[in-house]
């Protein structure tokens, strides 16, 4: 499953892939530190259900639309077009936050089922869709957690104090808060304003964010009330304001 996710060295998004075993190693280009360079922001993307009714209307060999197709062929779809489907609304809203407010805009990563952290860009395949299914999100199944854990190292190794880690996925569970915390510690953060929101509402919030040029509030997780009562709806997306340039934040 890890060669298909993950092919063997090179670049991707200007990240450096290498196959150390179960996980995947992202080294940033070198360069000389200076104070003149802007802090980076990573964002963590929690993956959409690789198990369920979408998943397999994807994999049914009977599927002719376009992504159900490239995913059959041997070069695979981009995972976060993958999740994308999978998860509808949640991921798709994740996925556009991240590439609007990430610094650089490369500094977004999949958390995967048994491959650690990927590049949204990366290929996948049919059979590592059906592999990664059989894995289940737990912080004590070591399928998810060592990849995960290597992957996390290997990134906190190449950050610089100001550097931020943004996570974008649950935060009430162990699934992902225990094993990234045990790395990043307090320099992990996440969206105040996901306190109380389900997946759906979270997705329709960060949609909205994008189409208005305005970040969320990011709060360390070690610490933090991650559990709270359900915040209002949200005003219909058609009432937002026009969206700003994000070069006019």
């Amino acid at each position: 499953m890890t060669a298909a996710w993950h092919r063997g060295a090179g670049q991707v998004n200007g990240y450096v892939r290498d196959g150390y075993t179960g996980g995947v190693a992202m080294g940033r280009k070198a360069r000389a530190p200076t104070d003149s360079v802007a802090p980076q922001r990573v964002f963590l993307l929690s993956p959409a259900r690789v198990d369920g009714e979408r998943a397999e209307m994807m994999l049914s060999p009977r599927a002719t639309f376009p992504l159900a197709r490239r995913l059959r062929e041997p070069g695979g779809a981009p995972l976060g077009e993958v999740m994308s489907f999978l998860s509808g609304l949640y991921f798709r809203g994740k996925l556009a936050y991240a590439e609007a407010f990430a610094r650089p805009a490369s500094s977004v990563l999949v958390i995967t089922q048994d491959a650690g952290l990927q590049s949204p860009s990366l290929p996948l395949t049919a059979a590592a869709l059906r592999e990664a299914a059989r894995v289940d999100i737990n912080a004590a199944n070591p399928r998810y957690r060592k990849p995960l854990e290597a992957s996390a190292g290997a990134l906190v190794g190449l950050l610089r104090p100001a550097d931020e880690v943004v996570l974008l996925g649950s935060i009430a569970s162990s699934k992902y808060v225990d094993v990234l915390t045990a790395i990043f510690g307090e320099r992990l953060l996440f969206p105040l304003e996901f306190v109380g929101r389900g997946d759906m509402s979270r997705g329709g919030l960060l949609l909205r964010c994008v189409r208005a040029g305005v970040q969320l509030t990011y709060v360390p997780v070690l610490g933090a009330t991650r559990t709270g009562a359900r915040p209002p709806k949200l005003a219909p997306l058609a009432s937002l304001p026009s969206p700003i340039p994000l070069g006019r934040r």
